[in-house]
């Protein structure tokens, strides 16, 4: 099975750790983070994941390596160049994804006890992505409605919404791990194109993979999946890190 690891960023919320080294491989509970994810995939039967790297991206190939590659099949979709953010990544590392008909992403710095079996199995039938969200508090929110399509977005700081609000809907926090449908490669270069197009960045090929569902959303099946108890934390700062100790040695 098939899976790609966001692990390209610059980990600028994780300053000045990730000065030296790249948020990859910032220790939690003594192991780096993308090992950690790795392990998880690979419980679940991902046998073939793609990393995306950028920056200090030489140290993360050379640490994956120096563990045999955990075992399983990882290639590298170089960034180098050009940081793409995500909704790009994922288009620019289609050779390495397509093919299987699904496909699970999931951030660098996300650490969960989700079940990535049942999430699978309860992905949306005709979606072309199905997201991991949580009633968890958060700044923004993804917006569904009663049978969980999604409809939008909303800041929970400001009350901007982009897209609509369901009557009968809520808001969830995403966790950072989605199962896409392959159907989504052809959108996401109709995107890519759409924003060329109108001039909206120098740089159409770099988007953000949540920009993409918002703009989406209305015309195309987005679907969430929100599990009773899971837990779900982001590894995203400094002051996070005691706390994310705590939850891989299951003391919280």
């Amino acid at each position: 099975m098939k899976a790609m690891i966001f692990a390209a960023g610059l980990g600028t919320r994780l300053k000045p750790l990730t000065d030296r080294i790249p948020k990859a491989l910032v220790e939690v509970g003594g192991v780096p983070l993308v090992a950690l994810v790795i392990g998880r995939l690979k419980s679940f039967g991902y046998d073939d994941i793609v990393v995306n790297v950028h920056h200090f991206a030489d140290m993360v190939e050379d640490y994956i390596h120096s563990m045999d590659d955990f075992g399983v099949k990882i290639r590298f979709s170089d960034e180098r160049d050009c940081l793409f953010d995500t909704g790009g990544g994922i288009l620019k590392a289609r050779p390495l994804l397509e093919g299987e008909g699904h496909f699970l992403v999931h951030n660098v710095d996300i650490l969960s006890d989700a079940d990535l079996d049942g999430f699978a199995r309860a992905s949306g039938q005709n979606s072309i992505a199905s997201l991991l969200v949580s009633r968890r508090k958060a700044s923004r929110y993804l917006l569904f409605d009663r049978e969980m399509r999604m409809t939008g977005w909303m800041n929970a700081s400001t009350g901007e919404i982009r897209g609509r609000k369901s009557d009968d809907g809520a808001g969830y926090a995403f966790s950072g791990i989605h199962m896409m449908s392959d159907s989504i490669f052809p959108l996401l270069s109709d995107y890519a194109a759409a924003r060329k197009k109108a001039g909206l960045s120098a740089c159409p090929e770099k988007f953000s993979i949540t920009d993409f569902y918002i703009d989406s959303c209305g015309n195309e099946k987005i679907s969430g999946y929100a599990p009773e108890g899971v837990r779900v934390m982001d590894v995203g700062k400094p002051d996070s890190l005691k706390l994310a100790d705590d939850f891989v040695t299951g003391s919280l």
